[in-house]
């Protein structure tokens, strides 16, 4: 058994102490200009609530935040590529990246920094496309593709394989419910998809002999 699982998620950060968070083994920030920091609290919200997600599907996770979105969902490819490489070099099994660029300038870079991925046996999951917008890293070789799937059970995911032999993960868009706010009311999309498939897989990897 692999006790515990450790993910990274790279998003806004998290309050550790949500109860649906039910805090975390570590983390840290990485600024626009590539600086590190002790301080990853969240103040946007998404990286919470996907934390969240993957905390109720894999309880007994390490759980570590990188959080390189600070005053919007937006960043440059520095902090992301040097979010991934903290991954790596600090031991995660799964890494979480619901967001991603679209912007195929940032292939090359982005194809090295998977390679160090798969040579560390790291499953980096990842947005695949939306609305025909093709998301990268996770449209990349050597990551594990997420997909939006609305009748997809929250506490399962689906399989289909791509044409270059990939798995390609189909699951809700659903967070965590929270109490006495409508499903349709909470935040929602392809973020969950992602964090819902790293959870269940963290639930899957903690109970491989």
């Amino acid at each position: 058994m692999i006790d515990p699982v450790r993910i990274a998620v790279i998003d806004s950060g998290v309050h550790a102490g949500h109860p649906h968070v039910n805090g975390v083994a570590g983390g840290i920030a990485i600024t626009p200009e590539g600086r590190e920091d002790n301080e990853f609290l969240d103040r946007l919200g998404h990286g919470t609530a996907v934390t969240a997600v993957i905390r109720e599907k894999a309880p007994s996770a390490a759980i570590f935040v990188v959080k390189i979105f600070h005053d919007s969902l937006a960043t440059r490819i520095q902090p992301l590529v040097r979010a991934i490489e903290w991954s790596v070099d600090n031991g995660m099994h799964l890494i979480n990246l619901s967001l991603g660029t679209s912007n195929p300038e940032h292939e090359p870079v982005l194809l090295a920094t998977l390679e160090r991925v798969q040579a560390k046996g790291i499953m980096l999951v990842a947005a695949f496309e939306e609305s025909g917008v093709r998301w990268l890293p996770g449209a990349l070789p050597g990551a594990a593709p997420a997909t939006l799937d609305w009748n997809c059970p929250r506490d399962e995911y689906r399989t289909s394989i791509l044409p270059d032999g990939r798995t390609l993960y189909h699951a809700s868009g659903y967070p965590r419910p929270i109490p006495n706010v409508a499903a349709e009311r909470n935040l929602k999309g392809i973020s969950f998809a992602v964090a819902n498939v790293t959870g269940l897989l963290a639930r899957e990897l903690s109970a491989l002999l």
